[in-house]
């Protein structure tokens, strides 16, 4: 997509360390556009402070992520050579503007303000889809090939004045941008830093085709581009970098609305209950001010509410509740969650996020038996995808302080991350869990499974060696059981890998 998307595929809304990320993935050979790539800018995207890992946002994600994944699969445009190589994770990204984008290496990344800003998963679908096909299709690496080795720090400095520009639209950040970006050869490069319009009708025909094979109804495509297109007209203030990355011209419009009337006439796609929760969780999560969170929370009130639809109304009280949980007014949240549990004729997934909703506003005050016994009840049939019932389970038994609480938030997570091995949020909370039974050793090794999983190599290692000292330590005392052999030959043969991931690191960012 064009605009403020860099040859790499990073758009706008990234951060400058995410930029300085990329001048060293230029070193590399233009043909590598994968995985190390990917992972140069990725590992600065875990550690930018606007990176959240919400299991709550997503579940929801990764539910309309892997409908898409398997389109595009079943289509051919995912061959099983692409699929291995690449990482294909979403991440979310704390900013309000309207932005997605992707990044070598297949990893995605979704602002918030794109999550509450769209009226249905349908919308979504098709920014994902769109943003997908450009990573299947090689735009990015087609473009950084057809560039070579020109100027790629004039290229940085390019990209650092766009990040600039997006990230705030006062006049002095403005100025700042247009310093950075002064220059014959900077302008003579833009138009390289931007994805062809023919790589832009491309990702639009193939991601529409992904999207509408997955189930999605095809008129999101459409209204999502209607809905960008009014929002450049009335709200281009530099905080929607969605719109300057992927310009909503007439023909890309006609183009959607023609596949559309090739189809059986529909109504336009309701707004569900989960999405309008979500659409709220996210504008919350997003940080804004305390005038924003009361306004949020005076939406919520009986005229309003009387005029809405029963979906708009559990996203009404949803983001009530959460609102007043930010500021910590705990009593008057409780009474907006009693009120969208009282809405009654949800469907079950909308029940799910209710329910773990009402977990976290308990953690939230103290009382984590209360979390526990909220989920414990569900904690027996748990669907496969549910992480964030499982992550919520954990944090909130680890929470009661109680060792047999510690044992069962371990027991549990060690059956998730047998499956998910990548998962660095529930290595953390696995770590807790070990600490409050005084297993130092399985907490270290955690915490250090942690950092490889957000490729912080250097950190892991430090972390590994850390808990081969103390299993050395312990060996020495005689304290050192089968199972505790077992955990430290795990831990020789991970610091052996890592130490190997850091070299190789090490030589990508062109460090001696």
């Amino acid at each position: 997509m064009r605009g403020d998307v860099a040859a790499n595929g990073a758009c706008a809304g990234a951060t400058q360390q995410w930029a300085l990320a990329k001048l060293r993935g230029w070193r590399r050979s233009a043909t590598g556009c994968g995985a190390p790539f990917g992972e140069s800018i990725a590992r600065e995207i875990y550690r930018d402070p606007d990176y959240l890992d919400d299991p709550v946002l997503g579940d929801y994600l990764q539910s309309i992520w892997q409908p898409l994944l398997a389109s595009a699969r079943q289509r051919g445009e995912l061959t099983p050579e692409l699929e291995q190589q690449f990482a294909w994770e979403v991440a979310l990204i704390r900013e309000r503007s309207i932005n997605a984008f992707a990044l070598p290496g297949g990893y995605l990344g979704v602002h918030l303000g794109l999550i509450s800003a769209v009226s249905s998963a349908d919308e979504l679908a098709s920014v994902l889809a769109h943003e997908l096909s450009h990573v299947t299709q090689r735009h990015i690496a087609r473009m950084i090939a057809q560039q070579g080795r020109q100027g790629p720090m004039v290229m940085g400095a390019m990209i650092l004045g766009m990040l600039a520009a997006s990230r705030t639209a006062n006049a002095s950040s403005m100025s700042a941008a247009n310093a950075v970006m002064v220059g014959g050869q900077a302008a003579a490069i833009q138009s390289q830093l931007n994805f062809s319009r023919d790589m832009e009708r491309e990702a639009d025909r193939v991601g529409y085709g992904v999207m509408t094979e997955a189930g999605y109804e095809p008129q999101g495509f459409v209204t999502m581009f209607e809905k960008l297109q009014q929002a450049a007209r009335l709200n281009d203030n530099g905080s929607f970098p969605y719109l300057r990355s992927h310009p909503m011209t007439t023909e890309r419009i006609s183009d959607a609305q023609a596949r559309q009337q090739l189809l059986p006439m529909r109504g336009a796609v309701p707004t569900t209950s989960m999405h309008a929760m979500m659409a709220a969780r996210a504008q919350v999560l997003a940080n804004p001010g305390i005038d924003v969170l009361r306004t949020i929370t005076a939406q919520a009130n009986v005229t309003t509410l009387a005029a809405a639809t029963k979906a708009k109304q559990a996203g009404m009280l949803y983001g009530a509740a959460m609102a007043e949980m930010k500021q910590r007014n705990f009593g008057e949240a409780r009474q907006y969650l009693g009120r969208l549990q009282a809405l009654g004729s949800l469907e079950v997934s909308a029940q799910r996020v209710v329910r773990l909703l009402a977990a976290e506003l308990a953690l939230a005050t103290g009382d984590a038996a209360q979390a526990v016994a909220l989920l414990e009840t569900k904690a027996t049939v748990i669907a496969n995808n549910d992480r964030a019932t499982r992550i919520q389970l954990a944090q909130s038994r680890v929470a009661t302080r109680k060792p047999t609480q510690g044992k069962a938030a371990a027991s549990d997570l060690s059956v998730w991350l047998n499956q998910h091995p990548r998962d660095a949020t529930a290595w953390l909370v696995q770590a807790s869990a070990h600490e409050l039974q005084g297993d130092g050793l399985r907490a270290i090794r955690a915490h250090a499974e942690a950092r490889a999983m957000e490729l912080d190599y250097g950190a892991a290692v430090d972390r590994f060696k850390a808990a081969q000292l103390l299993a050395h330590q312990i060996a020495g005392e005689g304290k050192l059981d089968r199972a505790g052999h077992m955990e430290a030959s795990i831990i020789d043969a991970r610091l052996r890998e890592l130490e190997r991931l850091r070299r190789e690191q090490a030589l990508e960012r062109g460090i001696n």
